[in-house]
């Protein structure tokens, strides 16, 4: 007897209720996401029973055709293996750095008889300590130096040095360059002992973790001391020293009086990418600040992406701090806390400011990370790749006979019928053309009117007047045409179209609920995929035409409340009217003004600013 392969769901019900790792994935076997769970049945059920909500979700399980899973022994190792697995397989799902590209960091070879100090993209070594990553190589090696300057040591770049080690730490005979110009410490002559050359890396590893209180103290106290015994050529060193400590503080921003060891985690999303900007934080002082854009913007919660960020980005940094500067927390919290605080040696919390210096220090990150990410755009010219495959996918999808070059967009705002109105937005080669916009006040009777009839009404009047040659209207048709609602509003657009003589124009209705096109014959409608760029684009088009159109109604209601409040009080005729409206700008200052403030208005009496104050708290009732 033949029985069929089991289903997913089927083959679910059969994974272990532990902690552990989950791998989905597609037809050929391709890894499409990894995750981690306490329990490994429950959280892979959500998926298959359709009990996660994310927007990415439905997507990915649809292409789901089999999956892997790992047995952890606790919550910290399902992190840590979910991190690793990753990134071996870049998952289409998951989070991920924008680019692959290898950060620089600064690394002391700390195993060696005579550490040296270095400028590296290489993987992380056993024997050696790395700081950053640094997102700025420039700046990066202007630290190395800097660093030399301060502290004699080695470099590891250096031919003697090499030798040195080589010969566990006996001195090869021959003086290096960097010692002849004052630059090294000499191990290769024997000018230094081992113990005088670890102190001096020590301070070089507190210098780089970012402790530098007493330095300049002690640089000048060394300074004066040598002056003080006439050797000059020695007090000269140290004033160099001193002068390149100087540097680095002047270049670094004072944010708090306390002594903070924090890391600022800023974000800013947009469609498909995220930046990231990272202030380092020590001893109250932004030592630097690290940008780096992520593989997903607003298709991913924000939880996912501060974890995700979590991880990748610590698991490289050469120090983890006391505590991370977030504006959400990660979906594990603590659990990520545990493991951060296993790389420290110490505990780590994560903090989402409400208020405070750290809210404000976090404000200034996630400032920054919008302008990371307005850079990454302008340099790979995101946003023009964006908008040519938004448009030729909409192109495919929709079926159209070329390009939407041209979309014009139209949407209804009414209050139960009053101050109705009609807008009409134009994008062209995908970005707003603020010149074409136009709107429209509905004419039709209050009692008679709806959505549907007026967008009908909209429509009809928008393509007569270019048939008519009204000047307000391009000549240019529209490739497409977009009415914000669905199937009635696509009948009344469809028929408006035709009696305009024009019912050859690409037509599409967008669904708000389920963000769908529905086309005229079309039994089903189109859904485009999430994350896609003519999904933004449409939804861009269709937010920008109901923007336009509550921004008219706002003002007709506005200008309605100014005639029927004002009009109606005693002792308030046009003049008066205009008057007030000239002292305070609108009718909501006005309401908000007291009788004195009223009654400073030039030729507005008393008792008349007592009646215009009196009906306005009377109306702001009747809003209520």
């Amino acid at each position: 007897m033949n029985r069929s392969r089991p289903t997913i769901a089927e083959e679910v019900a059969g994974v272990p209720d532990q902690p552990g790792v989950y791998l989905w994935k597609g037809a050929d076997g391709e890894v499409l996401y990894v995750g981690k769970a306490k329990s490994l049945r429950k959280r892979m059920r959500q998926y298959v029973l359709g009990q996660d909500d994310r927007e990415k979700v439905p997507l990915m399980m649809a292409q789901v055709t089999s999956f892997d899973y790992v047995v952890t022994e606790n919550e910290v190792e399902s992190l840590i293996l979910e991190k690793n697995l990753i990134r071996q397989f870049r998952p289409a799902f998951n989070v991920d750095y924008r680019d692959d590209k290898s950060y620089p960091f600064i690394a002391v070879t700390t195993a060696d008889p005579y550490p040296a100090i270095k400028f590296t993209r290489e993987k992380h070594r056993a024997g050696t300590r790395y700081f950053g990553p640094y997102t700025d190589a420039r700046a990066a090696r202007e630290t190395v130096d800097v660093v030399r300057r301060i502290y004699p040591i080695c470099s590891a770049q250096c031919v003697e040095w090499k030798r040195v080690n080589a010969r566990d730490g006996a001195p090869s005979g021959k003086a290096c360059f960097d010692y002849n110009v004052g630059k090294g410490p000499g191990p290769c002559v024997g000018a230094v002992t081992q113990e005088r050359y670890a102190e001096n890396v020590a301070k070089v590893l507190a210098f780089l973790q970012g402790h530098h209180r007493g330095v300049a103290e002690e640089l000048e106290s060394r300074m004066r001391a040598a002056s003080a015994e006439l050797d000059y050529e020695r007090a000269a060193r140290f004033r160099n020293r001193l002068d390149a400590v100087r540097r680095i503080e002047q270049r670094q921003t004072v944010v708090s009086s306390r002594p903070l060891e924090i890391d600022v985690l800023g974000f800013f999303r947009e469609e498909t990418i995220a930046g990231v900007h990272v202030f380092v934080v020590r001893e109250g002082r932004v030592l630097i600040g690290n940008e780096f854009v992520l593989d997903k913007g607003l298709d991913v919660t924000m939880v996912e992406l501060v974890e995700g960020f979590l991880l990748r980005y610590y698991d490289e940094a050469g120090h983890v701090p006391r505590e991370i500067v977030l504006p959400e927390l990660p979906g594990s919290a603590e659990v990520v806390e545990e493991w951060l605080s296993g790389l420290r040696g110490t505990k780590v919390r994560l903090v989402v400011p409400v208020r405070g210096e750290k809210r404000r220090l976090l404000e200034m990150a996630e400032r920054n990370a919008r302008h990371t990410l307005m850079r990454h755009k302008v340099r790979t010219r995101y946003d023009e790749e964006r908008l040519n495959i938004a448009l030729l996918e909409l192109e495919n999808a929709l079926a159209l006979p070329a390009s939407p070059l041209r979309i014009e967009c139209f949407d209804i705002s009414t209050l139960h019928g009053r101050h109705s109105v009609g807008s009409m937005v134009v994008f062209t080669n995908g970005r707003p053309d603020p010149a074409a916009y136009r709107r429209f006040r509905v004419r039709m009777e209050e009692g008679e009117s709806n959505d549907v009839a007026m967008m009908a009404e909209v429509l009809r009047r928008r393509f007569s007047a270019e048939r008519d040659g009204d000047e307000r209207f391009a000549a240019s048709r529209p490739a497409l045409v977009i009415v914000d609602g669905g199937k009635p509003q696509l009948s009344a657009a469809k028929t408006a179209l035709a009696e305009a003589g024009v019912a050859d124009v690409p037509l599409a209705a967008l669904a708000k609920r389920e963000e769908e096109l529905w086309l005229p014959g079309w039994d089903e409608p189109v859904a485009l995929p999430t994350g896609s760029a003519s999904l933004y684009l449409v939804k861009r088009v269709r937010d920008e035409a109901h923007r336009f159109a509550i921004t008219y109604h706002r003002e007709l209601r506005a200008k309605a409340m100014t005639a029927s409040v004002l009009d109606d009080i005693p002792g308030v005729g046009p003049k008066r009217k205009k008057l007030l409206m000239r002292a305070f700008g609108s009718v909501r200052r006005l309401r908000e003004a007291d009788v004195d403030a009223i009654a400073a208005v030039p030729g507005v009496p008393r008792d008349v600013a007592e009646e215009i104050a009196a009906v306005l708290r009377q109306a702001i009732g009747d809003d209520c």
